[in-house]
């Protein structure tokens, strides 16, 4: 008797352990009260909501072609972690939305963002719904006058954003993270977690 009681208890903690919520390796900012969606133009000229891409997760990324560091290594490492999803990649959408619509023409992001990998996708507004658009999602963003007349740098947030397959906004994923990190939280949204 005593070990059927013994068993039952181990029968609860494993089911209790089997409902506890998936522990991501980014920052879970699941039901913050911003970053709904957006409304731009892709880099076909094409307008592009969030809606358009219900059913897939879908990484956000806020930057600009000139980018020196920040916003290359961040599209090499979504990059990377498609190439480890394997099938699974075809259920994810990479977003890069430039901060810089003055330079960044639809031409020059259709050249730039598929060279990290073919179904990237570039995004751009006029200079009014970039800034609301960063706003919402309290990007930071900032231009810094460069050493020669014209020239210029944008500083600005480094972090990606996840939305799950049904819309919602579910990760903050640092700059710097490691693709097999990124890698297990895509899986995890991918199975409904």
């Amino acid at each position: 008797m005593k070990l059927l009681s013994i068993l039952a208890t181990c029968l609860v903690v494993l089911a209790a352990g089997c409902s506890e919520p998936p522990r991501f390796q980014s920052t879970d900012i699941s039901g913050v009260d911003w970053g709904k969606g957006f409304n731009l133009a892709d880099h076909h000229g094409q307008p592009r909501q969030l809606a358009d891409f219900r059913g897939k997760v879908v990484v956000l990324f806020f930057g600009y072609t000139q980018c020196p560091d920040v916003c290359p290594t961040t599209l090499a490492l979504m990059r990377e972690a498609m190439n480890r999803l394997g099938a699974d990649a075809g259920r994810v959408q990479v977003l890069f939305a430039t901060l810089d619509p003055d330079h960044d023409t639809p031409r020059l992001l259709a050249e730039y963002v598929p060279l990290f990998h073919p179904s990237f996708i570039g995004l751009r507004g006029d200079e009014a719904s970039t800034a609301a658009l960063a706003k919402d999602f309290k990007v930071f963003y900032t231009k810094q006058p460069g050493n020669t007349p014209g020239s210029y740098s944008i500083d600005h947030s480094t972090g990606s954003y996840v939305f799950d397959p049904l819309g919602r906004l579910r990760l903050m994923v640092r700059h710097g993270e490691l693709p097999e990190n990124v890698v297990a939280d895509l899986k995890l949204l991918l199975d409904g977690r």
